[in-house]
């Protein structure tokens, strides 16, 4: 049965008032009900509506405290009157009414200042704070009237209610790491590039990487989606970190570090990519010692070696490598293979551990004669360590001793296969060519519209709806392919399509080198067997995806070990909230979460973004900036940045399209 009593929330109406409970309607949206664990919500409160989930709520004071939020965070841009004024009227009255000494003509004003803030305010939390406001006044009316005509305070005014607030926005909901966006693109505009940086290492230590090599899905939240194209956010970001560096200033941190306390506490992490990184980061501004094993002789992780210098140059990612590593809580060891007994060592010593280790284990494509001991058949991880360590760090040989004038084909569709067939061009392979059983629109989504574009403009043939079913041989090494061809048959009953095999459709291809990056594993021999710990159904190891803590007390676990293969910023975003929780773990003996913490889950399963939002007062047509890239010829044969970014004035052009869409929302608990 549904737990809620009234709802306005996106325009769906709900009211159970007065209804036996057999009655109640249910609402189609996930609003918090439960706040925490078995903790009910007496109410929530945001940008598009109140549902109230306890009959005996004060739909006054629940408005007032609502308004005093506007107040309290600031984020009214200020430059428009109705915004910079109009938030302060609202909680003014609305306290006037709570406390009992309001009137009718006070609800009237509170009325017309909402309207007007509506209409004619700039940015989104100055438009959208009053409409949650004028469906309290105008549902629990009588609340309001009985506070003026009896001149009492409202029924529970100064009670024991807890009112939690959080400001989001869509495209800062959708980012797994919750990076403030609107605060850095606003330091951008504003040309106040270190304001910008501190915005984005509040919950991103890896500022150049991920304005970079973020698939930015924060993009596909883009309220500008609604009106024309999205803002390049991802660009955007780089900005502030590219000055710092650039301008050799001392470390921006988004708060000062705290000296290395001396109470014995400690935290150990294993695998130094962008998981291990982040969490080593934040623990350590909060003082806590940090111990860091890596097995590569390099740090940094599958970024440092899987990702190519032409999308990551390793001078950028080692600046965000640095700020980790010159901390004073952190160290690390390299060239440290940790095996299950090493780790069973490592849990003894240390008030808690990490596991941040990557998937670096290449999937077979499962295909006929496939065999991983053939020449020519060469893992996509092995691949790209191989391209990289020579590259970026003079170790090794190059990959053009093997690919130079030869036929590649990796199978594939996401970022590692890009980095595949790029790279082979890149050493010199005469054809290259990626196989994928989805089509076109499923890899640019799977990866970026530039990646794709920029592969086939540098020569990489994609043929779609295909997959291998033999693999040909010369009892040494292969020489060629099998390859069946697919189509999507729609499913009569309007369930997903599905690839159905074509009768007749078989070609053969040539292939010297075959390179397989349909997926990675994670190496489990790390983990002892007698510790049994709960796994996924992928192999990956089991947390409740909150708090990050395995069945396993006191060890946790943050990006490709505990979800499979994923981006950088998911890495990120679990390791930064791992770190929080242990932060308090290691002293208090159990896992928590923030209210803000748990504020952020709310809001990422009630979905901030509206697709369907019709755009107002905003002018259309403004063209998206788009940056330099390398020539095509000239990419084709080194290893150079290809993304040049933007310049100044393009970067403040593109900051300018940015709509400001901060929202506010609170939980009645």
């Amino acid at each position: 049965m549904s737990g809620i009593v009234f709802s306005t929330w996106r325009d769906e109406f709900i009211d159970n008032r007065g209804k036996a409970s057999q009655e109640w309607g249910e609402s189609g949206f996930k609003l918090p009900e439960t706040y925490h664990g078995d903790k009910n919500s007496k109410a929530f409160i945001g940008w598009d509506g109140v549902a109230i989930f306890d009959e005996d709520i004060d739909a006054v004071e629940l408005a007032s405290q609502y308004a005093a939020q506007y107040q309290e965070y600031s984020e009214a841009c200020g430059r428009c009157a109705p915004g910079r004024w109009g938030g302060r009227i609202l909680y003014d009255l609305l306290d006037k009414i709570a406390r009992g000494e309001g009137t009718h003509d006070d609800t009237d004003h509170l009325k017309e200042i909402s309207q007007t803030m509506m209409l004619t305010s700039k940015c989104e939390i100055g438009k959208t704070v009053p409409k949650p406001i004028l469906d309290l006044m105008e549902h629990y009316k009588d609340q309001f009237d009985t506070c003026i005509d009896a001149q009492i305070p409202s029924k529970h005014y100064n009670g024991d209610t807890n009112y939690i607030a959080k400001v989001t926005a869509p495209c800062t909901d959708m980012c797994p790491a919750h990076v403030d966006i609107p605060a850095y693109i606003e330091g951008v505009r504003d040309m106040v590039f270190t304001e910008s940086l501190a915005a984005t290492r509040q919950t991103m230590p890896l500022a150049h990487t991920c304005g970079r090599v973020c698939p930015h899905p924060c993009e596909d939240a883009c309220r500008r989606t609604n009106l024309d194209t999205p803002i390049s956010i991802m660009e955007l970001k780089r900005l502030g970190a590219d000055y710092e560096t650039d301008h050799e200033l001392p470390w921006l941190h988004p708060v000062e570090p705290k000296p290395l306390r001396n109470d014995g506490k400690k935290v150990a992490i294993i695998g130094a990519g962008p998981a291990g990184l982040t969490a080593a980061y934040y623990l350590a501004l909060d003082g806590i010692k940090v111990d860091i094993f890596e097995e590569l002789p390099v740090n940094g992780g599958e970024v440092a070696v899987g990702v190519p210098e032409y999308r990551m140059p390793i001078g950028k990612y080692q600046k965000d490598i640095d700020l980790v590593l010159e901390l004073e809580a952190v160290s690390i060891t390299n060239n440290h293979r940790v095996d299950a007994e090493r780790l069973k060592e490592i849990e003894a010593e240390y008030d808690a551990t990490m596991l941040g280790f990557g998937a670096r284990l290449s999937k077979k494509v499962r295909a006929a004669n496939e065999n991983t001991e053939m020449g020519g058949y060469w893992g996509a991880i092995e691949m790209l360590d191989k391209v990289n360590l020579w590259h970026k760090y003079d170790i090794g040989s190059p990959a053009s001793n093997e690919l130079e004038g030869k036929a590649v084909v990796c199978v594939g569709g996401g970022f590692t296969s890009m980095d595949v067939v790029r790279c082979s061009i890149r050493e010199g392979a005469k054809k290259v060519i990626m196989l994928y059983r989805r089509d076109e629109k499923t890899i640019i989504r799977n990866t970026t519209y530039e990646e794709y574009h920029e592969a086939v403009e540098e020569g990489v043939e994609f043929i779609f709806h295909s997959a291998i079913e033999e693999i040909y041989d010369d009892e040494k090494n292969i020489t060629g392919l099998k390859v069946n061809r697919f189509e999507l048959v729609p499913d009569p009953d309007g369930g997903r399509a599905q690839l159905v095999k074509i009768e007749d459709g078989d070609f053969e291809i040539e292939c010297d080198y075959l390179i397989p990056a349909v997926s990675q594993a994670l190496d489990t021999q790390i983990l002892p067997e007698d510790w049994n710990l709960e796994m996924t159904s992928w192999n990956s190891i089991l947390t409740n995806g909150k708090d990050f803590m395995t069945s396993r007390e006191g060890l946790f676990a943050a990006g490709d070990c505990e979800y499979g293969p994923m981006t950088i910023v998911n890495a990120v975003g679990q390791a930064r909230r791992a770190a929080s929780v242990i932060s308090r773990y290691i002293y208090d003996g159990k896992c928590s979460l923030t209210d803000d913490e748990i504020m952020e889950d709310h809001l990422n399963r009630l979905r901030v973004y509206d697709k369907k939002e019709k755009i107002t007062g905003w002018m259309p047509g403004l063209p998206r900036a788009e940056s330099e890239k390398l020539g095509i010829e000239e990419r084709k044969t080194n290893n150079k940045e290809v993304n040049l970014g933007f310049t100044g004035e393009e970067a403040m052009a593109e900051a300018e399209r940015c709509m400001r869409c901060y929202y506010i929302s609170m939980v009645a608990v």
